[in-house]
């Protein structure tokens, strides 16, 4: 596919269904970490309770994450994303996450 071409917003099946909702649910992670805190931190104190006494911390943070999955503007912001850094890709040869390795860590 040429530089410029329609082609480059084209997203295969794999793309839509995979890779776009993959980087959903890690920024939506990330948008929830409060109640992921929360979640996480009353299971590491209940153990083997947690499915009883962490059922209030589960809603919230099912609740949160269900919240942005199913934002529209929420996906086009991820699948936005998604198109630059797979025009990056092909142009460079590198994957950003790589490229983001390499930066200098002080300037």
């Amino acid at each position: 596919m040429e530089p410029g071409t329609d082609d480059e917003q084209y997203l295969r099946c794999v793309e839509k269904d995979v890779l776009i909702p993959k980087m959903m649910r890690e920024k939506a992670r990330v948008r929830c970490a409060a109640e992921v805190e929360a979640f996480t931190k009353c299971c590491q104190e209940s153990g083997f309770l947690m499915v009883v006494k962490c059922r209030d911390e589960n809603a919230a943070l099912k609740e949160c994450l269900k919240k942005h999955y199913e934002d529209p503007i929420f996906y086009e912001e991820c699948k936005q994303e998604y198109l630059h850094e797979r025009a990056e890709f092909r142009r460079t040869g590198v994957p950003l996450k790589k490229r983001l390795q390499k930066l200098p860590t002080s300037m």
